[in-house]
């Protein structure tokens, strides 16, 4: 094979990568990991844990894909996703949607076969949810945040489906907490991105709210609600001492980041509340999983 073949080889494996969204799917399997771990009765075995995992990693995927074929017309809109490979013209729909549906199917058949069918049912969920009410919403009402919301904070629940076959509060803790945290998550990275959602089209609250007042406090009144949530695993037995000391000091830490954007409201300011949420997400689930241990 020549050095321009096989260049042109690793440029459209690169393209199909970039269509999953490799750093969401890393998060989705994190959570995902979280869930299984803390629905797991006693020690937690790579032979079910792994299954699990990637099954839900590739649904994620083909999910990511999907929406990336969705909203190509859009991405060729938006500075930062124009380059995209489906706006930019390097692959075809079609190869998407069958690179997709395949990564999807694959997933589904892996968690029905190895973690059961309520750990599969939970994927499909997620993934009919994030493509069918979230994706279109997007163009029609900054509601979609909350909406999409909803198949975001899945991911644990489908670890936890896994682990332990059913569905138990502790499921809907972890549901809870996912789900508070991304309104803040979300409102970040809407604001820093406010000029590119509104040429697109997409009806974000940062794009109907320019100076930033309504969406600061949303983030504010999302981030102490996810303070509060988040001591909850220790109020219900899953967690102990080290988590609460832990979980406390990044809730608080979040909220001031939070607290911080809605007073100044600034780029600077909401950049900082983006990388926080980031942080405080990766901290927690290691907290948890560690209190687990």
């Amino acid at each position: 094979m020549s050095s321009q073949a096989l260049a042109g080889t690793r440029s459209a494996a690169a393209d199909y990568l970039e269509l999953t969204k490799p750093r969401i799917t890393v998060m989705v399997v994190l959570t995902a990991l979280v869930g299984y771990v803390m629905g797991s009765v006693g020690s937690v075995g790579a032979a079910g844990l792994l299954p699990a995992l990637l099954g839900t990693g590739l649904v994620a995927a083909g999910a990511s894909v999907l929406n990336m074929v969705l909203e190509r017309r859009s991405d060729a809109l938006m500075e930062r996703t124009r380059l995209r490979p489906l706006p930019a013209g390097r692959l075809h729909p079609a190869e998407a949607v069958a690179w997709g549906l395949g990564l999807t199917a694959t997933g589904l058949a892996l968690l029905a076969w190895l973690s059961g069918v309520l750990a599969a049912g939970v994927a499909a969920l997620t993934w009919a949810s994030y493509l069918f009410f979230y994706t279109p919403l997007k163009t029609r009402t900054s509601l979609a945040t909350i909406v999409g919301a909803f198949p975001g904070a899945l991911p644990p629940v489908i670890g936890w489906a896994a682990a332990r076959g059913t569905l138990d509060p502790g499921s809907f803790v972890l549901f809870a907490i996912l789900f508070l945290w991304q309104i803040p998550h979300f409102l970040a990275i809407a604001s820093l991105y406010r000029e590119d959602y509104a040429r697109a089209g997409f009806p974000m609250l940062p794009v109907l709210d320019p100076d930033g007042r309504v969406t600061g406090r949303q983030a504010l009144a999302n981030s102490i609600a996810l303070l509060l949530v988040s001591l909850s695993p220790v109020a219900g037995g899953m967690a102990g001492g080290v988590y609460l000391g832990g979980a406390l000091a990044l809730g608080l830490g979040f909220t001031a980041l939070a607290a911080w954007a809605a007073v100044v409201r600034t780029p600077a300011a909401f950049r900082r509340l983006f990388l926080g949420s980031v942080l405080y997400l990766a901290a927690l689930c290691i907290l948890l999983i560690a209190d687990r241990a």
